[in-house]
């Protein structure tokens, strides 16, 4: 499947952006998909998954845990990641990707995903 991420823009402290992952060519349905972010001169970094099957199981990285959410439409072939209280730090490249075969205790784990989207630039100014 190929992913294509989108929604990214400058938005200030405090506001909220909404990304989109959406799969071409086939279903997302059935896959665990993942949001990662890259900044400048810092390594690929999870954020946020969620379950192949089961929406309510989801998982977050500690820094957005609580700001962020993760959501999916399979009619709609699209994961969501709604940002809010955004910070200067969240300011990062953000990749959305999916993996047909991963374990989800193991989604966190970047080289697990060989379905990745090209990214989309968030930038948050202070």
């Amino acid at each position: 499947v190929q992913l294509q991420a989108c929604g990214g823009g400058l938005v200030q402290a405090g506001g909220s952006l909404r990304l989109s992952c959406v799969a071409c060519g086939g279903t997302i349905g059935g896959y665990v998909v993942a949001w990662f972010r890259q900044a400048p001169g810092i390594e690929r970094e999870f954020v946020a998954a969620i379950h192949r099957w089961s929406s309510s199981s989801t998982n977050y990285a500690d820094s957005v845990k609580g700001r962020f959410t993760i959501s999916r439409s399979n009619a709609k072939n699209t994961v969501y990641l709604q940002m809010n209280s955004l910070k200067p730090e969240d300011t990062a490249v953000y990749y959305c990707a999916a993996s047909s075969s991963v374990i989800y205790s193991d989604s966190r784990n970047a080289p697990r995903y060989p379905n990745w989207g090209q990214g989309t630039q968030v930038t948050v100014s202070s």
